[in-house]
């Protein structure tokens, strides 16, 4: 293959990020792309340098982003919020206690609380070191 042909870049890909990465995917394979509805082509100097200032506003995309979701994060820490997925399962190690001195199996376990057998697992090994 020489040459992928797309009618708009938002057709080819999902965001600027993932445009870029396809891109250099291409590049690295010897291959070039061409935007029917935009002006580029990195098979001509232009296109390519084109292409290199998308992949400058891809990365500034993604430092703003990584900035923002450091700022929400800090925040909510500074008013005391929880970050993460709320430990529901931590909440049943007890009744996972309780039904295994029953004789109950993990996966029966897991069943019974309506959790993964691998959070049944993943509970009781950390109760037993702690």
């Amino acid at each position: 293959m020489d040459l992928v042909l797309a009618w708009r870049l938002d057709r080819w890909g999902r965001s600027l990020v993932d445009l870029v990465t396809t891109l250099q995917k291409l590049t690295a394979l010897d291959v070039g792309f061409v935007s029917l509805s935009e002006a580029l082509d990195t098979t001509t100097p232009s296109g390519r340098a084109l292409a290199g200032m998308l992949a400058v506003f891809a990365e500034f995309e993604r430092d703003i982003l990584r900035d923002r979701v450091k700022a929400g994060i800090d925040q909510a820490r500074k008013e005391g919020k929880p970050h993460g997925r709320p430990q529901t399962a931590a909440k049943l190690i007890p009744e996972m206690k309780r039904l295994r001195k029953d004789g109950l199996s993990k996966r029966a376990i897991a069943k019974e609380l309506g959790i993964s057998r691998t959070s049944v697992i993943r509970l009781l090994r950390a109760k037993k070191r702690s």
